[in-house]
Parts: C-alpha cells; structure tokens; sequence
C-alpha cells in the first residue's frame, strides 16, 4: 500500500507565492520520477514540473522561471515552489509518482488526490 498526501494549496493573490508538498509513505523500494500535474474542470490534466531521482527537471513553457520543483530523496517527497502566480495558474495540483514497492511491483503512474490553487484578488 504506497500514500501521496499532498498539502500546501490553497487562495493567493496574484504574484503571491505557494509552496506545494507532496510526501509518499508506505510499502516503498524506490521512487523514480516525480512530478505534478494541474486540471481545471472541462481540461485535461496537463504537466507543470517532473524530476527524477537524480534531479533532473523539466517544465511546462508557462510556468518556467516562476515554478521550481524539487524533492527529498530521504523523506519521499516532492515539492513545488511556485512564485509569481497569475489567475490562469488557478488548478487543483496533482502529485505524480513512478516508483517500485518492496515487493517489486512497478506503479508507473500513481497519483496523489490534489491540492486546490486559486490565484485571485
């Protein structure tokens, strides 16, 4: 049984900041890449930030130079920085995990249940 809880959304202001976590417990071996993603209703889900065990990243167009992702190998968890928000970055947030279990089962696509974000005045 593998948990991602997430934490940390919630209503700012535009050019506000927000830091996102997202911490994975359970019957974990290793976890590879970790990312997240956001959806609005009516949208497909769509990826802002991934990085892998190593700490390579990569971003969405609209977002780079404003998000930065970042993660703790010791503590399973991923976290999202993002700063200068703007109203169109209003989304629920959903950690995206790939990971192996003790029992050496390969979730390749395991999600988190989300986070809201709303960038409002």
């Amino acid at each position: 049984q593998v948990q991602l809880v997430e934490s940390g959304g919630g209503l700012v202001q535009p050019g506000g900041s927000l830091r996102l976590s997202c911490a994975a417990s359970g019957s974990i071996f290793v976890i590879n890449a970790m990312g997240w993603y956001r959806q609005t209703p009516g949208n497909q889900r769509e990826r802002v930030a991934a990085i892998t065990r190593g700490g390579s990243t990569n971003y969405a167009d609209s977002v780079k130079g404003r998000f930065t992702i970042s993660r703790d190998n010791a503590k399973n968890t991923v976290y999202l920085q993002m700063n200068s928000l703007k109203p169109e970055d209003t989304s629920v947030y959903y950690c995206n995990v790939d990971l192996l279990t003790v029992n050496m089962r390969h979730l390749s696509d395991y999600w988190g249940q989300g986070t809201q974000v709303t960038v409002s005045s």
